[in-house]
């Protein structure tokens, strides 16, 4: 099957939109071994968007509250938690074996702990705080028909909400199940990646808020870079379930302006493990279309034409 890019072009997203003063693309590189599941980001999100409240829903998930990405809570924060089988006899807690390691920041341990990375037997939580991806090839762009969603001169897409129709074919057409419509209102809403603070040189404020700089913001090659080095640095420190997802440029979306450093498989933190843009079918299906019209319309002639001899 051929990827994203051979049937949508470049992978610069804001040149390829039309844009000729395009600004270096910019997005959001999460580190998820340092989130702390404080949701400072989720608050941060609603408070500069004047995003309605969320209420307060007891889903039974541990702390999660909010459950997913929806036209009310533009950002997540997901509570993950594995339960461990306990460690054998040797392994006494403290100790440097068994049980998951937990990634904090060296030396704030709780009061009555070593200094240093602290083994457990039991549980650890895996906490990530989801966002839009703003894909390179975003089929949400492809099938909305009144041009509310557009893409933006950093890169980003957005939705214009006083043009949305309220048609919804953007949110079948997100492969990340992002885009969300709102009850009572009937229209699309989603992350915008802050655009009228990109545009007075502010930082978004999920990644502003962001006190472990587990959210982080800037020229999306730099923050690719950057995801490269800490991985690598927590594969020494012994940690090689660490993996980058949608940094990838080749994968089925064309790379994501929003990425992620994940301690699990996808699957674990409810992504889908190869999102491929949903469109990216639609050439070969109107070519296909437009042979078999031009095959119709010519039987018709034929048997017009020899109806009439």
């Amino acid at each position: 099957m051929p990827d994203a890019n051979s049937l949508y072009g470049p992978l610069d997203p804001a040149p390829d939109a039309g844009w000729t003063d395009a600004q270096p693309r910019m997005g959001f590189f999460t580190d998820t071994s340092v989130c702390i599941g404080c949701k400072a980001c989720e608050v941060a999100c609603k408070e500069w968007n004047d995003v309605p409240g969320s209420g307060l829903d007891l889903l039974g998930m541990s702390y999660d509250n909010t459950g997913a990405l929806t036209a009310n809570s533009w950002r997540h924060v997901a509570f993950v938690e594995q339960p461990r089988p306990a460690a054998p006899a040797a392994d006494a807690p403290g100790s440097s074996a068994g049980g998951p390691q937990f990634l904090g920041m060296p030396g704030a341990q709780p009061p009555g702990r070593d200094t240093g990375a602290q083994t457990r037997s039991d549980f650890r939580w895996l906490m990530m705080s989801d966002v839009c991806k703003h894909c390179t090839h975003a089929a949400c762009l492809d099938v909305c028909p009144t041009g509310s969603l557009f893409r933006t001169e950093f890169g980003t897409v957005v939705v214009q909400e006083d043009i949305c129709n309220g048609c919804g074919y953007c949110i079948p057409a997100c492969p990340y199940g992002v885009i969300d419509q709102r009850k009572g209102d009937g229209r699309a809403w989603k992350c915008t990646l802050c655009y009228d603070r990109l545009g007075a040189g502010l930082t978004p404020a999920c990644a502003q808020a962001c006190p472990t700089e587990s959210i982080q913001y800037g020229p999306l090659d730099e923050l690719r870079e950057r995801a490269a080095q800490r991985v690598a640095t927590l594969h020494e420190r012994g940690v090689p379930q660490a993996r980058l997802y949608g940094h990838d440029p080749t994968d089925g979306v064309g790379g994501d302006g929003a990425f992620f450093l994940l301690l699990d498989d996808p699957e674990v933190y409810g992504l889908p493990p190869d999102p491929q843009v949903t469109t990216r079918d639609l050439p070969r299906m109107w070519k296909r279309a437009g042979l078999a019209a031009l095959a119709m319309a010519a039987a018709a002639v034929a048997a017009f034409v020899g109806g009439s001899s």
